[in-house]
């Protein structure tokens, strides 16, 4: 808990939902009311007391009365703040744990990643190895995941050759779309891949462009895809030892619950940039200012402190709109 709540509750005295009464000596029931110097009715013998002395004793009396007072009350509080804070702290774990996974500044001013389980070193690995896969168009594999996107966008229509003129329907931009992908590599291709048979609905919204007021010079759908694959990259710091920017080591938070974190992020990214483009009122000229746009908002979303999967972020719902 932020240290002034902490002060909060230690001026009101609330521990445990409870509030502490204050004890001031000038209305305390137990004590002043008491008379100090006894009842009328003390015996006779008293009187030959010397009277100074008799007044000291009784108030030294009551000043050992209002120390141990005082002092149980305190204990009480400290052992009740001790019990909170046992039940914040250890109880639930999420406190100390996100305080040991909190990452730490490098040198030149550089964030350093906390240390990553095995299952999160692996998948960074399997993520970076992705990413260093040109897209080979002569390669049957690669041949074959072209043609798989195709049925998955087009499901009631006929195959065609890989070059085509019908492949500018789906937004490349020539007759081979082999041509398109230079620095998106083969993983942008899976990343559509991913994305019609994850989120169709969403998929198939953006492909066929039917949300909003659409531009009359409109972005193609699958040069777009290639482009956001490759910024995510780049925002992501997967081209590096490990990730270092506030984004890259979110998503290594997310590589521990979801292995397919990329691709899913891949999915809201390209949902993002098209309600940024329709936010602009944007036409093909100005995409890379949307992308820009898009990836400032999602660096932005990611930094969240509430968010701790690719479900938490606001942007998330938007692949289920309707």
């Amino acid at each position: 808990m932020a240290s002034a709540t902490l002060r909060r509750r230690l001026h009101h005295g609330d521990v445990d939902g409870r509030k502490y009464e204050r004890y001031d000596a000038t209305d305390s029931a137990d004590t002043l009311s008491e008379p100090l110097l006894g009842s009328s009715s003390s015996s006779d013998s008293k009187a030959g007391y010397n009277e100074e002395r008799t007044l000291e004793d009784i108030w030294e009396e009551e000043r050992k009365k209002q120390h141990s007072h005082w002092t149980l009350i305190f204990s009480q509080l400290i052992a009740q703040w001790a019990q909170w804070i046992a039940k914040v702290v250890f109880g639930s774990g999420s406190l100390f744990g996100r305080f040991l996974s909190l990452p730490h500044i490098g040198s030149g001013g550089r964030l350093l990643p906390p240390p990553l389980s095995m299952l999160q070193e692996e998948r960074l690995r399997n993520i970076k190895r992705r990413i260093e896969i040109p897209f080979d168009g002569s390669r049957m594999e690669h041949q074959d995941a072209l043609r798989q996107l195709w049925r998955l966008a087009y499901p009631q229509r006929e195959l065609p050759p890989l070059k085509s003129e019908l492949w500018k329907e789906m937004g490349w931009q020539g007759t081979d779309p082999s041509t398109d992908f230079r620095g998106g590599g083969y993983i942008s291709l899976e990343n559509l891949i991913f994305f019609a048979k994850t989120y169709p609905e969403s998929f198939h919204r953006l492909l066929h462009k039917q949300d909003g007021t659409r531009a009359e010079w409109e972005y193609p759908f699958a040069v777009a895809g290639i482009n956001i694959s490759f910024m995510l990259a780049q925002m992501l710091d997967l081209q590096s030892g490990k990730p270092s920017t506030v984004a890259g080591i979110r998503f290594l938070e997310f590589l521990e619950e979801d292995e397919m974190a990329f691709d899913n992020l891949y999915c809201i990214a390209f949902q993002m940039m098209d309600a940024q483009w329709l936010a602009k009122r944007a036409s093909y000229m100005e995409f890379n200012e949307v992308l820009k746009s898009t990836r400032t908002q999602l660096e932005r979303e990611l930094a969240l402190e509430d968010v701790s999967s690719i479900r938490d972020l606001p942007a998330f719902n938007l692949l289920y709109k309707k």
